[in-house]
C-alpha cells in the first residue's frame, strides 16, 4: 500500500465532509449592503473544491478519473443533479479542446510538425537555451491571432519532435523536456493576454467593463497596455526556466546538420500536407474572423474547429484508431471535469461568496493592496474554473469596490484580465497546461512547484507596470 498516496486521498475526502457537516456560515456582504448567502449546496461545493484540487495536484488517482469523481460526488452529496453535474462534461469549451487535439493530430499524421520542427532548428542552431526562447517566442506570437487552446495543440506535436532529436529517441523525461513544455504552456498563457484574440476572456472582460462603467475599450487599447507585458513576461519565463530546469546539454553538436537532412528528406509538401493547411487554415482564419465580422459571432468557437476534425475523418486522414489509441481521453476528462465543479461552485453561489468575503476585507487598504488581492483572486479561481467564469465572478465585485477606494477602473480591468490568463499551478487552469502535460516529461507536482515562481513573477511584473509602463500610458492608479 502507498500511505502517501492514501493521505491525501483521505486529506481530500475530510475536506469535503468537514464542509459538509459544518454549521452555517454568514452571508457575504458586498460593499453597498447587499448579502450574498451561502447555501448548503454551496459549502458542500467549496469542500468538493478542494478534494479536488488536492487529488489533482498529488494524482492520487488519474487526472480524469478525479474528474469522474467530481461528478458522482455532486449527485450523492446532493450539490447538484447528476444530470447538470454530467452535463457539464460536455461543455462546448471541452470540445473546444477535443477539436483542438484533432488538429494537431492531423498535423503529426501529415507530417507537417516534423517540417515545422526541422525548419526552426535549422534557424535557431544548436544551443538549447535558444531552441528554448525559440519555441516560446513562436507560441506567444500564434496566440495573438488565435486561442492559445489551438495554439498549444499545434506546438505540441512540433515540441514532440525537438524532444525526440534531443533525446536521440529516448522517452525518458529530461530537463530540457521540461522547460520545453512547460514553458509552452506559460509562454501560451502569458502570450494570449497581448490581444484580444487570444481567449474568450479578453473580449469578456471588455464586455463586463463597459456593462458596468460605460466605456468601451478599443482593440488597439486593450493591446498598447497588455502587449508589453506579455512580451516580458515570455522573456522573464524563458530566464526562469533555463534557471529551474537547466538542460543536460547545453550544445547539440550537429543538431543543425542533422536538422537539415532530415527536412531535406521530406522533400516538397505533400498534397496531405497542403490539405491539412488549407482546412486548418480556414477553421483559424473563421475563428480570427469571428472578430471583426458580426454574423460570425453567434458561432461558438469550438464549431469551426470540430468542422476541420470531422472533415479530417470523412478524407480518412484520420481513422478509428487515431480516435481510439491516440486522443487523450485522461486530459479531455480532465476539462470536463474542471468545467463540471466551475459551474458548480457559480451555480450554489459559492463562488460569489468567496470572492465579495475576499475582496471585502481589502476595502480600507492601500489601493496597491487591493489591486494585488484582484489579482491573486483571479489567478487562484482560474486554476480551478473558466477564465471567463473567473472574470465573471471577480469583475463586477472589484469595480463596485474600486469606485469606494477612488481607483482607476482600468487598472482593475487590466490586472484581472491578465491574471486570468496565467493560471501556472494546475492542469486545470488552462489547456495549454493540460495538452502540455501529455508529453509525459513532468509531473502535476513538478508543474504546481514551477507554478508558484511563475506565479509570483506575473505578480511582480504586475506592480512593475503600475509604478511606471502603464503610468507613462496614462493609466494612473488613481483617478484625479
Amino acid at each position: 500500500m502507498n500511505h502517501k498516496r492514501w493521505i491525501f486521498v483521505l486529506l481530500g475526502v475530510a475536506f469535503l465532509l468537514f464542509f459538509t457537516w459544518l454549521p452555517p456560515l454568514a452571508p457575504a456582504v458586498d460593499p453597498v449592503g447587499k448579502a450574498f448567502p451561502l447555501p448548503e449546496e454551496g459549502k458542500r461545493a467549496l469542500g468538493l473544491f478542494l478534494l479536488a484540487g488536492i487529488w489533482w495536484v498529488f494524482e492520487v488517482v488519474p487526472i480524469g478519473v478525479t474528474s469522474i469523481a467530481i461528478g458522482v460526488l455532486q449527485a450523492v452529496f446532493a450539490i447538484r443533479p447528476a444530470k447538470e453535474a454530467f452535463r457539464d462534461f460536455m461543455d462546448p469549451t471541452v470540445m473546444f479542446i477535443f477539436g483542438s487535439l484533432l488538429i494537431g493530430l492531423a498535423f503529426t499524421k501529415s507530417g507537417l510538425t516534423r517540417r515545422l520542427a526541422y525548419r526552426m532548428l535549422m534557424v535557431v542552431g544548436e544551443d538549447t537555451r535558444l531552441i528554448l526562447l525559440g519555441c516560446f517566442v513562436i507560441t506567444a506570437l500564434l496566440t495573438h491571432l488565435m486561442a492559445h487552446t489551438a495554439v498549444a495543440a499545434t506546438m505540441f506535436p512540433i515540441l514532440m519532435a525537438i524532444t525526440t532529436l534531443y533525446s536521440d529517441g529516448s522517452e525518458k523525461p529530461t530537463r530540457f523536456g521540461k522547460a520545453l513544455f512547460i514553458g509552452m504552456a506559460y509562454a501560451a498563457g502569458a502570450g494570449s493576454i497581448a490581444t484580444m484574440l487570444g481567449g474568450a476572456r479578453n473580449p469578456a472582460a471588455v464586455g463586463f467593463f463597459k456593462e458596468f462603467t460605460g466605456a468601451d475599450i478599443t482593440f488597439t487599447e486593450f493591446s498598447l497596455h497588455l502587449m508589453p507585458m506579455a512580451w516580458l513576461l515570455v522573456i522573464l519565463i524563458w530566464l526562469l526556466l533555463v534557471v529551474w530546469y537547466r538542460p543536460e546539454q547545453i550544445r547539440i553538436p550537429g543538431l543543425r546538420d542533422r536538422a537539415r537532412e532530415l527536412y531535406a528528406q521530406l522533400g516538397p509538401l505533400s498534397k496531405q500536407e497542403i490539405f491539412v493547411l488549407v482546412v486548418v487554415g480556414l477553421a483559424l482564419g473563421t475563428l480570427v474572423a469571428q472578430g471583426f465580422i458580426p454574423a460570425l459571432k453567434g458561432l461558438d468557437r469550438s464549431v469551426p474547429l470540430l468542422a476541420a476534425g470531422l472533415v479530417f475523418f470523412l478524407f480518412r486522414l484520420l481513422d478509428v484508431e487515431d480516435l481510439e489509441k491516440r486522443i487523450p481521453w485522461n486530459i479531455v476528462l480532465l476539462f470536463s471535469g474542471a468545467m463540471s465543479i466551475g459551474f458548480a461552485l457559480w451555480q450554489t453561489g459559492a463562488a460569489q461568496w468567496m470572492a465579495i468575503n475576499w475582496l471585502a476585507m481589502f476595502q480600507g487598504a492601500h489601493w496597491l493592496f487591493f489591486v494585488l488581492a484582484i489579482a491573486v483572486l483571479v489567478l487562484v479561481m482560474t486554476n480551478f474554473i473558466m477564465n471567463v467564469a473567473a472574470i465573471a465572478i471577480t469583475l463586477p465585485v472589484a469595480l463596485v469596490i474600486a469606485g469606494y477606494l477612488n481607483v482607476n477602473p482600468y487598472l482593475v480591468l487590466y490586472v484581472a484580465t491578465a491574471a486570468a490568463g496565467m493560471p501556472f499551478l494546475l492542469l486545470i487552469g488552462a489547456a495549454p497546461n493540460a495538452i502540455a502535460y501529455e508529453s509525459k516529461q513532468f509531473t502535476t507536482g513538478q508543474f504546481f512547484l514551477t507554478g508558484i515562481p511563475g506565479t509570483l513573477l506575473v505578480l511582480a511584473v504586475m506592480v512593475l507596470f503600475m509604478f511606471t509602463v502603464w503610468p507613462l500610458e496614462g493609466m494612473h492608479p488613481l483617478l484625479r
